[in-house]
């Protein structure tokens, strides 16, 4: 989608005329050194048979799908130990010291939070490697037995990456707890996997850990990673807090008793996702699946090497950033801690005039969630409309001059250094290329990311349920919308859907719900027998395969696009069928949301929805039309309600949605939706069920019933 300018006519043929002399001089030359456009073309993915049902693999796995890195390293134990001797004296993992700690009062007397931190610390493979051997020895002095389950419930840091490592060398079974879920879902995982030992840190231990330990009553250990916390009197006898380091020094006494190696088919994590329904399952992910995963990721993501510098923030107990970790471990990168709190310059905890962790790091790569790519887009977009004219409007050119030259596979290298270069530097100013996942990333944020950030933007496809690993598209591709074509350790087919009215014969792609199979598709449920069997299947070849529950169709060059979700497909009461999340998708870029969630059900005839209106845009929306009140009171006004609904109203015309498909009525929401609220996942993806309850009298007033 282009953006708007207001330039005078007759200057803006000249600028027309100067951009195409441009590109007329820089047009040869780049011709003959690039093939970035016919690469884009290419066939990427081709099903393996003539039949409709036949699974699709990449061209680069046509023969057979990979499922080791590196020859002999079927473990990730193996994995690890090459790459330390591949790497020894190379940085691994990074963290910054924190200088100051301040209260900050804010207008509104709230009191937050501001550091001011200091330069990365790093610790070599060589120095991690000792680290956690140490660390999982001292866990076997504990008492923790191979092949048993031990819990880390902690926030994306150094010593998280430590811990996996040691439980990975020493075979123990790592449960992994998202630092977000609440007590209930905490308690359910630890008990489900009677862990005796858990690794946390102080701030979660007195936070979150200490209401409940009494409610965990196999417990044993904890393990605080950054110190030991007070004592409470409230602790069970029995429990024992322990720190990291003393575990490590425990550890590395001469006369402990060797380990037990794991073997491909152990399991190595049973990862609990934050899932969008109900309590969180335990998905179990052996050594082999991880490896095959990450195998495939790694293939797509050329020069992938020692030079490169990933920031990593986002929960390590998500499949997406461990495997984006795992990978970079294997391959001799580097991992620069932050927090999305930290990431930037501008964030919430960084005080002002200090640096944000990417200005220090300057990452070359990046992962992240659509939410975080929405936000970054939007705030954007804010400061451009706060530009002066000559300035909106030299953007605007510059941005729909590239945008059309990405369209035929051309670089802007100008417009790259002198328009593009301060947005550059929010993320570091050397992202070569930022992988988004954990949900559909929309068109329009990929697109402007992709331009003002000056790099590749992938999407990949995945679920914790096939290790991560599905589709990423290549770093050359430029189409938007997609997630690209299967990994080189998968394969995927499209099963009929017939109440969605999804086949694979349809024309003229090919639709239906997306089946991943390979060696990357883990275990099954831990002790959810009857979901595993929902979800999983082996076929006469005694290949394992995933039945995601999303829709998705094939382009002809072999790339995957998600169309739909058969859990998001709703039949209203004449018939009608909806797909909330298309609903979603259509209205979420609006400058005046910041979330929404779509709602219906089969007893009504139309939509509602839920929205968290973008406080500033609502604020100035309310003086246009004269109304006044908090902030609470504008998102509670009926008119306010009415005028944001006429807003959604025009959108989704714009966006062609049926006439059936455009809610009716909305509730504005006056609080953000955020992991620590339990209605949206950890990746950001909504928690319908918790979205149901929690406005369920909303529900009721907008369907009529008092």
């Amino acid at each position: 989608m282009k953006l708007k300018h207001t330039i005078n006519p007759i200057l803006l043929y000249f600028i027309h005329f100067i951009i195409a002399l441009y590109t007329i001089l820089t047009y040869i030359p780049f011709y003959f050194l690039s093939a970035s456009r016919r690469k884009s073309n290419q066939i990427k993915a081709k099903p393996i048979n003539s039949e409709p049902e036949s699974a699709y693999r990449s061209v680069n796995s046509l023969g057979g799908l990979a499922s080791v890195l590196y020859p002999g390293c079927d473990t990730l134990d193996k994995v690890f130990a090459y790459a330390k001797n591949k790497f020894k004296d190379k940085r691994l993992l990074g963290t910054r010291e924190i200088l100051n700690e301040e209260d900050e009062v804010q207008p509104n007397g709230k009191i937050f939070k501001k550091v001011i931190l200091g330069h990365y610390n790093w610790l070599s493979y060589e120095d991690v490697f000792v680290r956690a051997f140490n660390f999982g020895s001292g866990l076997q002095m504990l008492g923790q037995k191979p092949k048993t389950t031990i819990a880390i419930f902690c926030e994306t840091r150094a010593e998280w990456m430590i811990a996996a490592q040691a439980c990975f060398m020493y075979n123990f079974q790592l449960v992994t707890l998202y630092a977000t879920l609440g007590g209930p879902a905490i308690v359910h995982g630890l008990n489900e996997t009677e862990v005796t030992n858990i690794i946390t840190s102080k701030e979660l231990l007195q936070t979150k850990l200490k209401d409940i330990v009494s409610l965990v009553p196999r417990l044993r250990h904890i393990i605080t990673v950054d110190g030991k916390p007070p004592s409470w009197s409230e602790f069970p006898k029995g429990v024992i807090v322990h720190t990291m380091a003393a575990v490590q020094a425990l550890g590395a006494k001469a006369a402990n008793k060797p380990h037990s190696q794991p073997l491909p088919s152990d399991v190595a994590v049973i990862m609990y996702t934050s899932g969008s329904t109900g309590l969180p399952k335990g998905v179990m992910i052996s050594h082999s699946n991880i490896i095959a995963g990450i195998t495939g990721m790694a293939e797509r993501i050329p020069g992938l090497g020692e030079e490169d510098v990933y920031v990593g923030y986002l929960p390590l107990a998500h499949v997406l950033e461990l495997s984006a970790e795992l990978v970079c471990l294997s391959h001799g990168c580097c991992i620069g801690y932050s927090s999305p709190q930290t990431l930037a310059d501008q964030s919430s905890k960084i005080k002002k005039g200090s640096k944000g962790d990417t200005s220090v790091l300057k990452p070359t790569l990046m992962a992240a969630v659509p939410e975080i790519m929405d936000r970054i887009y939007k705030n954007v977009m804010n400061k451009v409309n706060e530009m002066s004219s000559f300035q909106r409007n030299l953007f605007i050119l510059a941005y729909n001059y590239k945008m059309e030259q990405i369209s035929k596979g051309h670089s802007t290298p100008l417009c790259d250094r002198f328009v593009f270069r301060k947005v550059r530097s929010l993320i570091g100013g050397n992202i070569r290329l930022l992988l988004c996942g954990g949900a559909p990333l929309s068109a329009t944020t990929q697109r402007f990311m992709n331009i003002c950030f000056c790099c590749s933007v992938g999407q990949g496809y995945g679920l914790t349920e096939s290790a991560g690993a599905g589709t990423i598209t290549e770093v050359w591709d430029f189409n938007t919308g997609r997630v690209g074509a299967p990994l080189v350790c998968c394969e995927i087919k499209l099963k009929n859907w017939e109440e969605g009215g999804y086949f694979n014969t349809d024309k003229p792609h090919p639709r239906g719900e997306i089946l991943i199979g390979g060696q990357n598709v883990t275990m099954g449920y831990y002790k959810n027998e009857a979901k595993t069997k929902a979800d999983f299947f082996e076929d006469e070849n005694g290949q394992r395969w995933l039945c995601t529950g999303d829709i998705g169709e094939f382009d002809p060059d072999g790339c995957l696009k998600i169309i739909d979700r058969k859990k998001d497909l709703v039949k209203l009461q004449a018939g009608e069928y909806v797909s909330l999340g298309k609903v979603e998708a259509a209205l979420k870029n609006l400058p005046l949301v910041d979330n929404i969630c779509a709602y219906a059900n089969s007893y009504h005839s139309y939509v509602i929805g839920f929205v968290v209106p973008n406080q500033k845009e609502l604020t100035e929306l309310a003086q246009k039309k004269g109304l006044k009140g908090t902030w609470e009171e504008l998102c509670n006004s009926c008119e306010m309600e009415n005028e944001v609904l006429k807003v959604l109203s025009e959108a989704a015309i714009s966006a062609s949605l049926e006439k059936f498909e455009i809610p009716v009525k909305i509730r504005l929401s006056p609080e953000p939706w955020t992991p620590e609220t339990g209605l949206v996942t950890d990746a950001f993806k909504l928690k319908r069920k918790e979205l149901k309850t929690h406005y369920q009298a909303d529900i009721e007033r907008m369907y009529g019933r008092k």
